[in-house]
């Protein structure tokens, strides 16, 4: 049966009060080149629903899901055990929803939520207050950028090499409107992270210094004396955190010093998903709450002195002046955010420590047996539950043979920096709670067959 929502008529009876002559003139505006000369080609017209169905599952199942195989993939999005129960909560009518209300105070529930969510992210990143959340890492990434200048009053922001390039690629794309001056390079294959080239960069036209902890190659550093150089000229740091399960284990950014933390909630309730949608986190010191963008739920007492929760804060475009909005964000990841809140929940604090240790004992087993491979290097001193191994030659075609193989491998640094060929021999390797020492196995079996046969030994 064909859907036509619209007769004959009904067209020439639009056409007509809009003024155009047919439908074609509503595209005059783009480029005949750019435009179908007819039905795309080797597309059936039309077909019935089932077949449609058998041919999408047909495609489908070329597809490799991560627990069928050895995944070792990270780089900014994690595989962690998701509860069931997680799922179950969140598609509770009351909750199926991914916006805050518009008319908040009506919905305690939801604001009692995203209350309890705020809390539990400044408590993890170690700041005052957190927001009701943002869409992801790299656009939190950016907002953050664009606070530190509301505050500085100045264009200039330090981008450590350290920080994701998609993170980075993002900033650079939201500076082309506002002018602002990002400065960034590509990672230098060393052990130490890039601290004190960033120190010595840091000067009075500074708006931020932005660093990732643990950073793209999986480094630890302290990040005290970036902050203590970035404050010495008036400037701000913010920190990146891509896995926030790391911060079950290591210091928090703000017992740091850090000033705005921010990062990507992917980890925890969330899932891989295809890549999205994600769940951005948003933190700050409480002396710059007011230039926080999104919206804060705050809590109070009724009329009748019982406890309650509003929309204490939300200087955004749909509620005030557009020049005056600290954030152009129109709605907020509230369903992903629940699903996070949930997790840490069910966790607690000993649960996510627990996690935290769990991931770093495996990553530590599997970096280890890597090591001990010939012609393969561990380029790390520090990590949480990711590092980076060198192998001496191209890794792109050594993690598709790994692939043949049925192991997704890691994450090759030439497929993250396409122009950087001094990073090509580099590789990825994220180990989770869900990683068995079976994956462990299979990967370092498969991985020195294949360094050996590379070597002819």
């Amino acid at each position: 049966m064909r859907y036509l929502p619209l007769t004959e008529t009904d067209r020439q009876d639009m056409l007509r009060t809009i003024g155009a002559p047919d439908v074609d003139a509503l595209f005059a505006d783009v480029p005949e080149a750019a435009r179908l000369d007819g039905p795309i080609r080797d597309l059936p017209m039309h077909t019935s629903e089932m077949a449609v169905e058998r041919h999408m599952q047909k495609l489908a199942a070329q597809n490799s899901v991560a627990g069928q195989m050895p995944f070792f993939l990270g780089a900014g999005a994690y595989r962690h055990h998701v509860p069931a129960s997680v799922d179950h909560i969140i598609q509770r009518g009351e909750f199926l929803t991914a916006y805050t209300p518009y008319q908040p105070e009506i919905a305690q529930g939801t604001l009692q939520m995203l209350f309890e969510f705020q809390s539990q992210v400044a408590r993890l990143f170690g700041c005052d207050v957190a927001n009701a959340s943002m869409y992801d890492g790299s656009t939190a990434c950016w907002e953050a950028i664009v606070m530190a200048r509301r505050i500085t009053k100045r264009g200039k922001a330090l981008l450590s090499s350290g920080l994701h390039p998609h993170y980075a690629s993002v900033c650079q794309t939201m500076a082309r409107f506002t002018q602002d001056d990002l400065r960034s390079g590509p990672p230098i294959l060393e052990a130490a992270t890039d601290y004190d080239a960033l120190v010595a960069a840091i000067d009075g036209d500074t708006s931020c210094v932005v660093v990732q902890y643990p950073d793209i190659l999986g480094r630890i550093d302290d990040m005290s004396r970036v902050v203590e150089a970035a404050h010495a000229q008036k400037a701000l740091v913010i920190a990146v955190v891509t896995e926030p399960v790391a911060l079950g284990a290591i210091k928090s950014p703000g017992e740091m010093g850090a000033d705005i933390v921010v990062g990507e909630g992917q980890s925890l309730g969330v899932g891989l998903q295809f890549g999205g949608p994600y769940i951005g986190l948003f933190a700050c010191q409480k002396k710059y709450l007011r230039q926080m963008p999104g919206r804060l739920c705050g809590e109070t007492v009724d009329a009748n002195g019982e406890r309650g929760f509003v929309l204490t804060l939300s200087t955004r475009e749909q509620h005030i002046r557009r020049e005056k909005a600290t954030s152009n964000i129109c709605t907020n990841s509230g369903l992903c955010a629940l699903a996070f809140s949930i997790h840490m929940t069910l966790l607690g604090e000993k649960g996510l420590r627990d996690l935290a240790q769990l991931n770093h004992a495996l990553a530590v087993k599997a970096a280890d047996a890597l090591s001990a491979i010939d012609g393969v290097t561990l380029l790390n001193q520090s990590f949480f539950n990711e590092f980076a191994i060198r192998l001496g030659r191209d890794a792109r075609p050594i993690v598709r043979e790994l692939a043949d193989q049925g192991i997704l491998g890691g994450v090759s640094l030439a497929r993250l920096f396409p122009d950087e060929h001094q990073l090509d021999d580099t590789m990825l390797v994220a180990v989770t709670e869900t990683t068995s020492e079976e994956d462990i196995t299979a990967l370092v079996d498969a991985l020195g067959a294949i360094m050996a046969q590379e070597t002819g030994a």
